[in-house]
C-alpha cells in the first residue's frame, strides 16, 4: 500500500473510485468533472491517494478556500483496512497546518460514512438544505486527540 499526494494524472483513476462507491452515490455522475478534481487538486486544496499494485483504491482532498472536505472515498473492496483513516489523518493534519479554520463536511445519514466520522471525532452540528448531515472539526479537537 502506497499513500502519497495526489497528482493531475491520477484524476481519471480518482474518478474510477468515486463512481464505484456504494454509498452517497452522485446522483449524477456528470456533476463532479475531471476539471473540478484538477481545481481542488490544484488551486482550492489538496488530496492524497492510496495505492495498491498501481491501482488507486482510495482518496481524499480538503478544500481550504471553503474550510471543507471535498472527498474521502474508498472503492468499496478496500473499505474496513484502515486506508480511509489514513487519507483521513493525513489529510486532517495538512489542513491544520495551513489554517486554524474549523473544517466541516456533509454525508448521507444511517451510511458508515456517518459511524466513521462520529468515531473519528467529527461533531454533528446539523442537516444540509440536502437532508445530508453535516459534521464540523476544530483545530483544537484536531490537536488534542
Amino acid at each position: 500500500m502506497l499513500f502519497r499526494e495526489a497528482l493531475r494524472s491520477d484524476i481519471p483513476q480518482i474518478q474510477i473510485v468515486r463512481h464505484t462507491v456504494k454509498e452517497n452515490v452522485l446522483s449524477n455522475p456528470a456533476l463532479v468533472t475531471d476539471q473540478d478534481c484538477e481545481e481542488y487538486l490544484t488551486v482550492r486544496g489538496k488530496g492524497w491517494v492510496c495505492e495498491v499494485d498501481n491501482l488507486i483504491v482510495g482518496f481524499a482532498i480538503a478544500d481550504l478556500r471553503d474550510h471543507n472536505i471535498w472527498a474521502l472515498f474508498l472503492r468499496p473492496e478496500y473499505e474496513g483496512k484502515g486506508i480511509g483513516r489514513t487519507l483521513h489523518d493525513t489529510m486532517l493534519d495538512w489542513y491544520f497546518s495551513q489554517t486554524r479554520e474549523t473544517v466541516w463536511l456533509a454525508t448521507s445519514p444511517g451510511t458508515r460514512a456517518e459511524s466513521f466520522y462520529v468515531k473519528a471525532g467529527w461533531m454533528k452540528v446539523g442537516v444540509t438544505k440536502h437532508g445530508e448531515i453535516k459534521f464540523e472539526m476544530a483545530y483544537e479537537d484536531w490537536a488534542g486527540r
